[in-house]
């Protein structure tokens, strides 16, 4: 089909090879999509068939037991749990604070290079593995103290910093620029800006990355290895001790020979699982909706 100047409409051979192009690329992307998918379900799937079993009063209610007579291994991870939500809390406590005033810095009062070295050096420890955050923590805390609960919040915390400023840097990053300006202009100074309207106005998606971070650093195990791995059985709450923890107990767990152990160990990695997915996805939530509010 062509008008009277000669120009044809019909499709030509360079853009049925474009469209060729496109739909291929159109199917590796969903394809690769597919299976980011699938290992995420292939994961999930394993975890529940292999732990649910183990998942009883017991289990989250008592501590782990043997009996010496005959080497069998009972109880549950109540000692892990409380353990857990020790060393998380004490990771925290110390992350969130410094994270928050890092980024809120970064974001609103450093300038030019200052602000780049700082986003520089934040991708730098997000980087660094997890074994030589231990071992550093080790190195400059264990080593004249002891093993404790705190000294692996610690090293948890090295971890949950440049995840809490990252997303806190986005989400400021968020704010309107004339809410700033309209509180320039009533003479207000700028710390006053950031502490009564900038930080309140992005207060939930600060949260938000905070339980990012926190559902990262409840899965970590490498830096407990060398600042909380000599505990007891025991439940306690006191974080100037070794506590036990829940990947620690997966890890130790599936070391054992004893099979109830790898059944034990399958159970803890379920509950973990659900916690960081349970997190992650209310994270996500509420982290889109105070994207929406802060955009109308």
């Amino acid at each position: 089909m062509s008008d009277r100047s000669g120009f044809s409409l019909a499709p030509t051979r360079q853009l049925r090879r474009r469209k060729l192009i496109n739909l291929f690329a159109e199917i590796v992307m969903l394809t690769a999509a597919l299976a980011a998918i699938a290992v995420l379900v292939a994961v999930i799937v394993a975890v529940v068939q292999r732990g649910h079993g183990a998942l009883t009063k017991d289990f989250f209610t008592k501590p782990p037991s043997t009996n010496f007579l005959t080497g069998a291994s009972g109880g549950g991870i109540a000692n892990s749990i409380a353990g857990t939500i020790v060393i998380v809390a004490c990771a925290t406590v110390i992350a969130l604070p410094i994270g928050i005033l890092v980024a809120v810095y970064t974001s609103e009062f450093a300038h030019g290079w200052v602000r780049r070295v700082l986003a520089f050096v934040l991708d730098v420890v997000n980087g660094i593995p997890s074994i030589v955050i231990g071992i550093f923590i080790f190195g400059i805390y264990v080593l004249s103290h002891q093993q404790s609960a705190f000294a692996a919040g610690l090293a948890l915390s090295i971890i949950m910093l440049p995840l809490v400023a990252r997303s806190t840097q986005e989400v400021l990053a968020l704010v309107p620029t004339t809410l700033r300006e309209a509180s320039f202009a009533m003479g207000v100074s700028r710390w006053r800006t950031v502490v009564g309207l900038i930080i309140p106005a992005s207060f939930g998606g600060i949260l938000t990355g905070g339980t990012l971070a926190i559902a990262r650093a409840a899965g970590e195990t490498a830096p407990l290895l060398f600042t909380s791995s000599l505990t007891t059985n025991e439940v306690s709450w006191n974080p100037h001790v070794a506590l036990q923890s829940i990947p620690l107990t997966i890890f130790q767990d599936l070391e054992a020979p004893d099979p109830a152990l790898h059944e034990q160990a399958w159970g803890a990695a379920l509950v973990l699982l659900t916690f960081v997915l349970v997190v992650s996805v209310l994270s996500k939530a509420w982290l889109a909706r105070n994207r929406r509010k802060l955009s109308r």
